[in-house]
């Protein structure tokens, strides 16, 4: 769950710092899918 956070928050950066629009647009959605899998891993861990 940690590695996701860290990897959602990284891929936030990056598309900040992105130069192009397409790096952008890349990156966002990378950290898009790396934070909805840090909320599933909290929800399953939620629920043990």
């Amino acid at each position: 769950m940690r590695y996701y956070h860290r990897r959602a928050a990284e891929e936030r950066m990056a598309a900040q710092r992105a130069i192009t629009e397409n790096a952008r647009e890349w990156h966002a959605k990378l950290a898009q899918q790396f934070a909805a899998r840090a909320a599933e891993y909290e929800g399953r861990a939620a629920v043990v």
